[in-house]
């Protein structure tokens, strides 16, 4: 299976999907991810360009990652950018990845940026209906990133609701540790919801809630029978 994480930063696929992207290059699937805003120029106490370009490497090596497809749209300003740019570009990496399954924000999230890549995500994974030549999507699924996503204040919006929950296990908990610590700048102390505690604790919670060894969860917003 070809899966596809999209997202609006580097390491907002660490914290949404870190663990199962582990889980499933072990498994001999292939991983892959688009960043639309590869540089994220506006991020506080960000590491030079060289810098930042090393710790995605190093970050997503340690998942296991194929691909990295990077855009460069400007970091909390994509409700400047025309909602076909996104889609098009978002487009262009289901096409090089040939994604069977995708990942990507939940449209209810504080962060601006995250809800127009949710936004430009939704609409692009349609694209297999105008082109018969594209594998068809199979799943498309919302995840929670820790920081933003429970800090969606706008109750008009329909919360994070997981009905998905993958099984991740210890090791794989750890190794997204591992991963997100790779960023420099990123992780913070506990009871901040960046530290290790914090990502452990969702973990358990969402292994919990499911009768699992650690979970990640997630929000299966399209489904088609394979």
């Amino acid at each position: 299976m070809n899966y596809l994480i999209v997202v609006a930063h580097p390491d907002d696929e660490v914290l949404g999907a870190g663990a199962t992207m582990y889980k499933l290059s072990q498994e001999g699937h292939s991983v892959n991810v688009c960043i639309l805003s590869g540089e994220v120029n506006a991020r506080n106490n960000r590491p030079n360009t060289n810098e930042l370009a090393s710790d995605v490497v190093s970050s997503l090596n340690i998942l296991g990652v194929d691909k990295v497809i990077k855009g460069d749209f400007p970091n909390i300003e994509f409700n400047t950018v025309p909602h076909l740019k996104l889609v098009q570009f978002i487009e262009t990496a289901l096409v090089e990845t040939n994604a069977e399954v995708v990942f990507t924000h939940h449209p209810a999230d504080l962060n601006n940026d995250h809800l127009h890549t949710s936004l430009a995500c939704q609409a692009a994974v349609r694209l297999f209906q105008r082109r018969p030549d594209l594998t068809p999507l199979k799943e498309l699924l919302f995840m929670e990133v820790p920081s933003a996503t429970e800090w969606a204040l706008n109750k008009a919006m329909n919360q994070f609701n997981p009905n998905t929950f993958i099984e991740i296990g210890e090791k794989a908990v750890d190794k997204k540790i591992e991963a997100l610590a790779q960023y420099r700048g990123v992780m913070r102390d506990y009871p901040h919801p960046r530290s290790n505690e914090a990502l452990k604790g969702l973990a358990a919670y969402r292994g919990g809630q499911a009768g699992m060894v650690y979970a990640e969860a997630f929000e299966s917003v399209f489904k088609r029978g394979f």
